[in-house]
C-alpha cells in the first residue's frame, strides 16, 4: 500500500470517514483502533519448488536463523503468520526473490478458497495482476490446472509475469484485454474476478489520524466496471460453473449491490462455502436500496477479526 496522502483540500480524517459504515462495522470502536497497526505479514510455502517435508522443515529452520518469528495460521494450514511482524520484510528475503515463499495477505486466500480449483480445472483469473491469486491456485492445485490469468495493463502485467517464473508457475497463461470485453470463445468452469476496488479494507491511518492513500480511492466509476467485469465472467462460464466475486472494500456499493446486479440481470445462484475465518454475512439493504435476500450468503471480513486485509467474497453458481 503506498503512504502518500489522499490527494484533497485536507487529509482525510478517517474517524470521519469510516462513520458512514458505524452501524456496518461490528466492534466498531476496536475497527478504528486496528487501522493504526501496520499490515500483519503472511506467506506460504511454495510447494512447486519445495516438495518434500524435509525441504519444508529445512526451509522454516532457515527462516528462524534469519530471526523470522512465525506461527502457523490454524485455520488456513498452508499459511504462516509473521510474529515480529516491524522488524521483517519478506520481500527483501532472498528465500522470497528465490520463490521459495508466496508472501500475501492471509485475506487474499479467501476467494481462492471458495473457488476451490482443482487438478484438471480451467480456470480464468479475470483482474489476476500482480498475480498473488494466479500463483496461490498453481501451487494448491500443484500446477495442474490451467489458468488463464488476464489483466488490462502492461505494467501489472510485467510484474504478474515475473512473480510466475519467480515462483515456478508453468501452468498460467496470460492475457491482456479488457476484463469487460474479455474475448475468449471457450468457457471456463471456474472464474475469479478479485475487482478494482476503492480498497477500504487496506486502509491504514498516519500519526495525524489521517487515512494513507489507497489507488483505488475518489474514483467515481468503479461500479460500472465491477458490474462490467462480473457479468462478462458469468458469460464466460460454463454452465454448472463457479464464479468468485472479491473485492478489498467494506463499501455494499461495490460489494453485494453488484452481486444483486448480477442475480437479477443472469440466471446465477449465491451458494455459501466453508469459511476458515470469522466472517459477517452480507447485507441485504444498505441507504434504504433492497438487495436480493441471497446477499445474506456473501461473506464479509473486517480487518480487525482476521488480523489482515479486509474482505468480501461471494460464491456464485451458473444455472443455465
Amino acid at each position: 500500500m503506498g503512504k502518500e496522502r489522499v490527494k484533497n483540500h485536507r487529509p482525510l480524517d478517517y474517524k470521519e470517514y469510516f462513520a458512514q459504515y458505524q452501524d456496518l462495522i461490528p466492534d466498531y470502536s476496536e475497527f478504528l483502533e486496528c487501522l493504526k497497526k501496520q499490515h500483519r505479514q503472511y506467506f506460504c510455502i511454495n510447494t512447486l519448488k519445495i516438495r518434500t517435508h524435509e525441504e519444508k522443515e529445512r526451509l522454516l529452520e532457515i527462516l528462524r536463523q534469519k530471526n523470522i518469528q512465525f506461527e502457523p495460521v490454524q485455520e488456513v494450514p498452508f499459511f504462516y503468520r509473521v510474529v515480529n511482524n516491524e522488524e521483517v520484510s519478506l520481500g527483501n528475503l532472498e528465500e522470497y526473490s528465490l520463490g521459495l515463499i508466496h508472501s500475501m495477505t492471509l485475506a487474499s486466500s479467501l476467494p481462492v478458497i471458495a473457488l476451490d480449483p482443482k487438478p484438471g480445472d480451467l480456470v480464468l483469473d479475470l483482474c489476476a495482476a500482480p498475480g498473488g491469486k494466479t500463483c496461490l491456485i498453481a501451487i494448491l492445485t500443484q500446477d495442474k490446472a490451467t489458468v488463464v490469468a488476464n489483466d488490462k495493463r502492461v505494467d501489472r502485467l510485467t510484474a504478474l509475469v515475473a512473480n510466475l517464473k519467480r515462483l515456478g508457475v508453468a501452468s498460467a497463461i496470460t492475457t491482456r484485454y479488457r476484463g469487460e470485453q474479455f474475448p475468449f470463445g471457450i468457457p471456463f468452469n471456474k472464474v475469479l474476478v478479485d475487482a478494482p476496488c476503492s480498497g477500504e479494507g487496506r486502509y491504514r491511518v498516519g500519526l495525524e489520524g489521517e487515512i494513507l492513500y489507497q489507488k483505488g480511492y475518489g474514483k467515481t466509476n468503479l461500479q460500472s466496471i465491477q458490474k462490467g467485469l462480473l457479468v462478462r465472467a458469468f458469460d464466460l462460464l460454463s454452465p454448472g460453473g463457479v464464479l468468485v466475486y472479491s473485492t478489498c472494500t467494506i463499501n455494499p456499493k461495490e460489494n453485494e449491490e453488484v452481486v444483486d446486479y448480477l442475480l437479477r440481470k443472469r440466471q446465477a445462484k449465491l451458494v455459501d462455502w466453508v469459511s476458515p475465518l470469522p466472517y459477517h454475512e452480507g447485507v441485504t439493504e444498505w441507504e434504504g436500496k433492497p438487495y436480493h435476500p441471497d446477499l445474506r450468503l456473501t461473506k464479509r471480513y473486517y480487518t480487525h477479526k482476521i488480523d489482515a486485509v479486509g474482505f468480501f467474497v461471494a460464491k456464485i453458481i451458473k444455472l443455465v
